[in-house]
């Protein structure tokens, strides 16, 4: 009876139980919707492809502002210094084109002008793991060999929560942009208020974790080694804007040589939950995303 309850529970919190997983698009809106038990992720095809809402039942954990820039996640090729400000704007607010296969849902950008490269997202769910699970690639489609690095952007609000990673506190630099915290082998950084805009980099262990107002999101990708990202890039990156709108969670995949007409792919699993605690450190959430990372 207690490894039933056990594994209820467990289901329960992972939104799988008795859920079935669907992929739908608004007839009015033309926006997409992935569900995965108690998760939804909707998804602008016409603008970017961004993900504009990721929620545990009718719990937003995006953020909804409308600046332009700070709302939704996006996905851009790294390094920045290859196309410095604004976004790409093939990649991060045109178009895409859609194919949608049963519950899976297929995205290919246009090439871009600038970088001869197109950016493709395949948006899925695994009801067994909990996760929606977004796999982008890039191409290169120009007649050059181009090195590039995948870089996943996510905005949430700055709202009292607690952004957490596995990495040592001294590794973050540059050095005392955020007050970072280390307990139970994680740095842990409850976001302050400032009149300035701030960003962090780290060589984490391939995931990123944010808890705010009673939900926990953990994102999950592939680690690097701290020799693999792209130049002046890094795994995990955290950005806080000035005054107290809107956090990014940001991390990038392997920087690599694609020859022409070559592709890259790089997958984040995408998970939501209830967290019943204080969005502070402490070893129950510190096991809570444990068991998600380290699934035995």
């Amino acid at each position: 009876m207690k490894k039933f309850l056990i594994t209820l529970l467990v289901a329960v919190a992972f939104g799988t139980l008795n859920a079935a997983a669907e992929t739908t698009q608004d007839g009015q809106t033309g926006l997409y919707t992935l569900k995965n038990g108690h998760l939804s992720m909707t998804i602008d095809a016409a603008k970017g492809a961004k993900i504009l809402s990721f929620k545990y039942d009718d719990r937003e954990m995006l953020s909804q502002l409308r600046w332009p820039e700070s709302f939704g996640s996006t996905f851009w090729t790294s390094p920045q210094k290859e196309w410095n400000w604004p976004p790409v704007k093939e990649f991060d607010k045109n178009p895409y084109t859609v194919e949608q296969n049963g519950q899976k849902l297929c995205l290919a950008s246009e090439v871009s002008e600038r970088l001869k490269c197109r950016v493709g997202k395949v948006f899925d769910v695994d009801e067994k793991d909990g996760a929606i699970v977004v796999t982008y690639s890039i191409t290169n489609e120009g007649d050059e060999p181009r090195r590039v690095a995948p870089w996943e952007v996510t905005r949430v609000q700055n709202d009292g929560g607690l952004i957490f990673f596995e990495a040592p506190v001294d590794g973050i630099w540059p050095a005392g942009l955020m007050d970072f915290k280390a307990a139970q082998g994680l740095a842990w950084y409850q976001p302050d208020e400032r009149n300035e805009n701030r960003k962090v980099n780290a060589d984490g262990k391939g995931w990123l974790a944010y808890s705010s107002k009673g939900l926990l999101l953990v994102k999950r990708f592939a680690d690097l080694t701290p020799e693999q990202p792209a130049p002046d890039e890094a795994e995990i990156q955290v950005y806080v804007n000035r005054g107290k709108s809107y956090i990014e969670l940001e991390s990038q995949g392997v920087y690599q040589l694609l020859q022409p007409k070559e592709s890259l792919s790089w997958t984040v699993r995408w998970y939501l939950m209830p967290y019943e605690g204080e969005a502070v450190p402490s070893e129950a959430l510190a096991r809570q995303v444990r068991a998600i990372v380290n699934p035995k």
